[in-house]
């Protein structure tokens, strides 16, 4: 195989974007097209669409689901969307080779040079069974909730541990990321760190108080969440937090599972008059959010290195966040924000400390330094295939 052989890249996918689910998975998509973009890649994307068994399959939930293509051009990239069964809940452990069956049976006889997961689970593992059929070496991506949770899950731990072991090369969001793969048995040495990237044509400082007029969301002083309402994230803490910081508004973007409780704590803490929640809200919308916001507060459980800190500090607006995943890597002067405990008291001193002297979004932006960015991305990310290719 000569050096301008493109190196032929089967990449499996189970968090990708779908007509049903737009925002789903798009830091994956991203990587993705950056990854197609340099010279001397064949990218082959499968994006396998998880249904439960019949009669089950056929519940409106799924509808939009079932409805979705098995093949279509998603912006630059060919998607191939087979489908495999998913048992809601208490089938996590079955996920691998049913999302491994499908990626076989969407790729055919086609001819690759390495297999790359974009999620250590179910991907990896997935992704150890098709390399094996097909006799190659292959790749896993761990992002966060796959190592923090499927890597010490019963159920689940042995396979990401072997998928690990078997992989000839691995990637993680964050240096911490890596040192929780270590923790678990996998092998330090093997993991690259390999950043997310940043779109700072749509994220980048803009004017506070335009970005407010074009939202319509008002004047006050503003803490923003942007994600899954689930316990995970801890927006119950900055709900908590609200009666220490009088006159200050809470936005949460996002939907899920905790949303009525969250409405019934802002209204026994007598603050739901400030406590406002949007929603899932469009990509398209999340730069001007984050520069309508003063503070972006995010005290999660665990994390890898998420994105919405990136995109937040991107835009000029602080964060304040727990010490999880990859904090460290992004808060790394006080411009930035502040790293504290997960604690209502905490969160409180932290944003009354950075509302008493708010920095220049322009510093905030800079203190980046450059290492988000998806051209740089998709470049590691080739480099590190053709590696595990041995090219």
């Amino acid at each position: 195989m000569t050096s301008a052989t493109p190196l032929r890249v089967l990449s499996i996918a189970t968090l990708f974007p779908d007509a049903a689910r737009p925002n789903f998975g798009l830091f994956v998509e991203r990587s993705l097209r950056a990854l197609a973009a340099q010279p001397g890649i064949d990218l082959t994307v499968v994006a396998p669409i998880g249904l439960p068994p019949f009669p089950l399959s056929l519940h409106k939930r799924y509808r939009a689901l079932r409805d979705l293509p098995l093949t279509e051009q998603w912006g630059p990239l060919a998607v191939h969307r087979p489908r495999f069964t998913l048992i809601p809940r208490y089938g996590a452990r079955l996920n691998p080779a049913g999302v491994a069956r499908a990626v076989l049976s969407a790729v055919g006889d086609r001819m690759f040079d390495v297999v790359d997961a974009q999620f250590f689970y179910p991907d990896g593992p997935a992704a150890m069974r098709v390399a094996r059929r097909l006799g190659l070496p292959f790749s896993a991506k761990a992002r966060g909730a796959d190592i923090s949770h499927f890597g010490h899950a019963p159920a689940t731990r042995d396979m990401v541990v072997q998928s690990g072991r078997e992989a000839a090369g691995l990637l993680a969001v964050s240096d911490a990321m890596r040192r929780d793969m270590a923790a678990i048995g996998i092998d330090p040495a093997k993991v690259a760190v390999h950043y997310t990237g940043i779109d700072t044509a749509r994220f980048h400082p803009g004017d506070r108080t335009a970005a407010r007029a074009a939202l319509g969301l008002g004047d006050a002083p503003a803490i923003l969440t942007v994600g899954a309402l689930i316990p995970r994230k801890g927006q119950a803490l900055v709900i908590e937090a609200l009666p220490a910081l009088p006159g200050i508004n809470y936005w949460l973007a996002g939907s899920g599972e905790e949303e009525g409780r969250y409405r019934a704590l802002a209204d026994r803490l007598g603050v739901a008059d400030r406590v406002r929640l949007l929603g899932p809200v469009a990509n398209a919308d999340l730069p001007q959010l984050y520069r309508a916001a003063d503070v972006v507060a995010m005290p999660s459980v665990s994390e890898g290195l998420a994105n919405a800190w990136v995109e937040a500090l991107a835009c000029g607006t602080p964060i304040v966040i727990s010490n999880a995943g990859g904090a460290a890597e992004l808060v790394t002067a006080p411009v930035a924000g502040r790293i504290v405990e997960r604690s209502p008291e905490a969160l409180a001193q932290a944003v009354r400390s950075i509302l008493a002297a708010p920095p220049s979004p322009a510093d905030v932006a800079a203190s980046l330094g450059g290492r988000f960015d998806w051209d740089r991305n998709g470049r590691e990310l080739a480099d590190h295939l053709r590696r595990c290719a041995g090219r």
